[in-house]
C-alpha cells in the first residue's frame, strides 16, 4: 500500500466525545490517543532504544506528513486521526488488525520486522507527540 492509493478517511462518529474535566474530548484526539495506547507507546519506546528502528519510523513519519500535505490536510489531530483511521481500516480488510493495548511488540528487533501498517501508525503517534497533540 502506498500513499498514492491511500484514501484519507473522514473522521466520523464511531468515537463519541467524552466528558473530561468539565469539557469534551475531541474525537480526533481520542482516536490518536487510542492508537498511542495500542502501538505508539511500545513502538516509540523501542525506537528510542534502537537507532535503526528510529530511522525507519522517521521515514514513515515523513511519508505521513507528505500524504497529509498532498490532500491539503494539516498536521493536527483531525488530519492524523483521518490518516490513522484509513491505515487501520485497510489493515483490517487485509486481516491484519492493530493489537490491543499492551499486546504490541516490545523489542526493537520485533518492531523492525513488524508489518508496514504498524510502523506507519507508530509514525502517526510520533508526529502527534512532536506536535504536542496528546
Amino acid at each position: 500500500m502506498t500513499n498514492e492509493f491511500l484514501a484519507i478517511a473522514p473522521l466520523t462518529a464511531p468515537i463519541a466525545a467524552a466528558p473530561v474535566g468539565g469539557g469534551l474530548v475531541d474525537p480526533a484526539v481520542a482516536f490518536v490517543d487510542q492508537m498511542m495506547a495500542r502501538v505508539g507507546v511500545d513502538g516509540l519506546v523501542a525506537a528510542h532504544a534502537d537507532p535503526g528502528l528510529l530511522a525507519e519510523i522517521d521515514q514513515h513519519a515523513a511519508a505521513v506528513r507528505e500524504a497529509l500535505a498532498h490532500v491539503g490536510r494539516g498536521i493536527d489531530a483531525a488530519g492524523l486521526a483521518a490518516y490513522a483511521k484509513s491505515i487501520v481500516a485497510a489493515a483490517q480488510r487485509m486481516g491484519r488488525p492493530v493489537p490491543e493495548p499492551g499486546h504490541a511488540y516490545l523489542t526493537g528487533g520485533d518492531w523492525l520486522a513488524a508489518e508496514w501498517h504498524l510502523l506507519r501508525l507508530v509514525a502517526v503517534c510520533q508526529i502527534a507527540v512532536a506536535a504536542d497533540l496528546l
